[in-house]
């Protein structure tokens, strides 16, 4: 059977090849999704592979969703039993069958950040180490950090240089068994689990290696140390490992991916065939050859020159603006221009950055112009407050032993039951050795609670019981009605205003998400009725959505972060803030390793543009609370002359004298030594500047007045008269307050 889809020359090498490790190295737009699908069809229909004997790994689960649609259409049939998708979601899926071995049940929860944060803080608390001085967020990232290279918690007190990693490994060496006491595991154990049953029952391993005679992973150079050492392991008996990635595009190193495993490939796996995609079907030669000169001037890299048929392009625009006002204002009137001359719509323009904080002066602008925009990285769905108390409901009810759901929900909707009594509770739990909703149970007997406190948990337990009770084996749309209608959730909302509404909103779309995958997953997904019940299935899959994962079809220019760009494109794309110490940011600045990443970073930006390419800096920006000089990225000198065409705004100011005299081109440390430039208040054009008596919009508190304007920079605040008697007169901090003028109302 012949693939009903064209292939160049090195697409078909890589698909075709039969087995052994394979690498293919494949640049941006040449089509590596098309050559995973061929492949995994072509192992079906040529070489007769059982769908259920091939593992795919896949970054994004939107990515695996699109990947298998695909197969199927190339197959004419679903591929049933194929395992594709992402590290963790095969992990889970894996660990849902062997959990018990780890001493887990089938039935374990998920944790996601805010979970595992919250129980290093509970750790910390019973330590009665200050939250200030140990920040959970800061110590889980050093647990997560030390679990992604496989360290032990003996291991990271070992290298601890500091108090606060000192205190991470001991927390570290808690929370193991805190989360198999509440049947949880968090997301990097969802990658060391696995290893540890592959290293503590090597039946299973010779099971799992037996069982997937094909290994392929997408995304390869982003891989830590646990991902690639399963991988390994799999793989190890017949060695048909195809990795397919771009280390030229290995951009997160600071989540513990490591490019070496990409480079090293060919030295782990002697024999491995190295096919290169260097045909770009998405970008203009012109796009290609700026690309091409950032990129070179990398050192540790494979080596590749990526081409198009599509010859010639327009030129690179490469704008040098005053401020980043300016640039914004700039960029938002050529977007304008674009879309009225009809060349393309605005929801096929994007504007990228290396920083969030670069979003507010393009925000500022697209609302002036009445731009239409969307933001790529605002909280998520699933990062919402209802979304998390509702799934938490469902957490508790697969999973009574989860404190941290338990935690989450005993007072939502409020039932008088404070800090002080949930602490008693802890203790009292910790002691008998039981989950918190045990606990609960025996409310009755803790005498150093109030009556109504003792009446008020014993209740939640009741709650819980009856809602297992109603839900047993019911979908997850149903079981989330039932806790709706049972808890009174909706109501609880209500009472939060319009607010509450658009919550309520939120609420109905979960509901209405989760009778939508009842209908599509697929039962292959967890054989033998090892998956659990419907909702611990739905569980799984809700608590591996990512970011990347969400829906962002809404109409209007994409603004985004060059790290969220990674796997789009669009016709029109802006790459803005090219100055050193911002793009590269300045503490990569001594670490040759840091600017080869920052490098890299800059390459998927540019490799994003289809059409056209806006490259833009500033001279000068307003950041950390006062305006800095800027110079231009170092990686703007790599640019081919001849792609390139320079543009200049009008500065609206005059420049001071500077003392002392500014140097050339300042390198590394010289870069971040920048003089402070004495510049008037009124030169920034970034700086917020209000008056008493004019009309300003807080996203919250509605309109106001301006009555009262102190301080400066950073401190500056403003004292505003709301227009909503409740809310009254409030001083404000402008730096954090998000602000903006009411052009519509009346000043007064």
């Amino acid at each position: 059977m012949t693939l009903p889809l064209p292939l160049n020359p090195a697409q078909r090498e890589a698909v075709e090849y039969p087995a052994g490790p394979l690498l293919v190295l494949a640049g941006a737009g040449s089509g590596k999704t098309r050559v995973l699908t061929a492949r995994i069809a072509h192992l079906i229909t040529q070489h007769g592979v059982a769908a259920q004997r091939i593992f795919a790994v896949t970054f994004t689960n939107k990515a695996a969703g699109e990947m298998r649609t695909r197969i199927a259409q190339l197959l004419g049939a679903d591929p049933r039993g194929l395992w594709i998708g992402t590290f963790h979601s095969l992990s889970a899926r894996l660990l849902r069958r062997e959990a018990p071995l780890l001493g887990f049940g089938p039935n374990f929860t998920i944790y996601d950040a805010d979970d595992s944060e919250a129980l290093v803080k509970r750790l910390l608390e019973a330590r009665q180490l200050s939250p200030k001085a140990y920040p959970p967020r800061t110590v889980h990232g050093v647990i997560s950090s030390a679990k992604n290279r496989m360290l032990t918690p003996e291991e990271l007190g070992a290298r601890a240089d500091t108090p606060l990693v000192k205190v991470a490994a001991d927390i570290f060496a808690e929370v193991g068994p805190a989360l198999k006491q509440a049947n949880a595991m968090d997301f990097d154990d969802l990658l060391l689990h696995p290893l540890a049953l592959f290293r503590e029952h090597p039946e299973r391993l010779a099971y799992w290696q037996d069982r997937f005679q094909h290994v392929l992973v997408d995304e390869f150079q982003d891989t830590n140390p646990a991902q690639y050492l399963l991988v390994q392991q799999l793989a190890k008996r017949h060695g048909n490992l195809c990795v397919v990635g771009d280390d030229d595009q290995a951009i997160y190193g600071w989540r513990g991916a490591d490019v070496r495993h990409m480079l090293a490939f060919q030295n782990d796996f002697p024999g491995t065939k190295l096919v290169r995609l260097e045909q770009n079907y998405r970008s203009t030669q012109v796009i290609l050859d700026a690309a091409n000169g950032v990129i070179a001037e990398n050192t540790a890299r494979l080596g590749k020159t990526l081409f198009t048929e599509k010859k010639g392009g327009a030129p690179v625009i490469l704008l040098a603006a005053a401020d980043e006002r300016d640039e914004a204002e700039w960029l938002a009137s050529e977007f304008a221009r674009r879309a009225a001359d009809g060349d393309v719509p605005y929801d096929e323009m994007a504007i990228l950055y290396r920083t969030n904080a670069q979003s507010r002066p393009l925000e500022e602008a697209f609302r002036f112009r009445g731009i239409p925009y969307r933001l790529i990285g605002a909280v998520s769905f699933y990062e919402r407050r209802e979304i998390k108390d509702l799934l938490a409901y469902l957490r508790l009810i697969a999973n009574p032993a989860d404190d941290e759901a338990f935690l989450r929900v005993v007072n939502v909707p409020r039932r008088g039951i404070g800090d002080a009594s949930l602490a008693v509770l802890g203790r009292t739990a910790l002691a008998w050795r039981k989950p918190m909703l045990d606990a609960a149970r025996g409310a009755a007997s803790m005498t150093d609670l109030r009556p109504n406190v003792r009446q008020a948990l014993a209740g939640v337990a009741d709650l819980v019981d009856r809602l297992r009770e109603a839900v047993g084996q019911a979908d997850p749309a149903t079981a989330l009605e039932t806790v709706l209608a049972t808890t009174g959730y909706e109501q609880y909302l209500a009472e939060e205003g319009a607010e509450g509404m658009e919550r309520i909103e939120n609420v109905r779309e979960l509901a209405a998400g989760a009778a939508a995958w009842a209908e599509v997953q697929d039962p292959e997904t967890f054989e033998g009725g090892t998956g659990g019940s419907p909702v611990e299935r739905y569980l799984t899959q809700a608590a591996l959505v990512t970011p990347a994962d969400e829906d962002r079809d809404v109409p209007g220019v994409t603004l985004l972060t060059a790290h969220m760009a990674k796997g789009l494109e669009w016709p029109i794309v802006a790459l803005a803030g090219l100055e050193d110490g911002l793009f590269p940011l300045s503490r990569a600045a001594d670490d040759p390793s840091g600017i080869e990443e920052e490098r890299r970073l800059c390459y998927v930006g540019l490799t994003r543009a289809r059409e056209r390419l806006y490259l833009s800096w500033a001279r000068t920006r307003y950041r950390n609370g006062r305006l800095e000089l800027a110079e231009r990225s170092r990686f703007l000198d790599a640019l081919p002359p001849q792609v390139v065409e320079e543009r200049s705004t009008t500065p609206s100011w005059h420049p001071p004298t500077m003392r002392p005299p500014q140097p050339s081109r300042p390198r590394g440390a010289a870069a971040r030594r920048l003089p402070q430039l004495e510049f008037p208040d009124e030169v920034s054009q970034d700086a917020p500047r209000y008056v008493k008596g004019e009309r300003v919009r807080h996203r919250k508190f509605g309109g106001g007045i301006v009555r009262a304007v102190s301080g400066e920079g950073r401190e500056l605040r403003v004292s505003v008269d709301f227009d909503d008697p409740d809310i009254g007169m409030k001083q404000l901090l402008v730096a954090y307050a998000g602000l903006e003028r009411d052009w519509g109302g009346e000043s007064a």
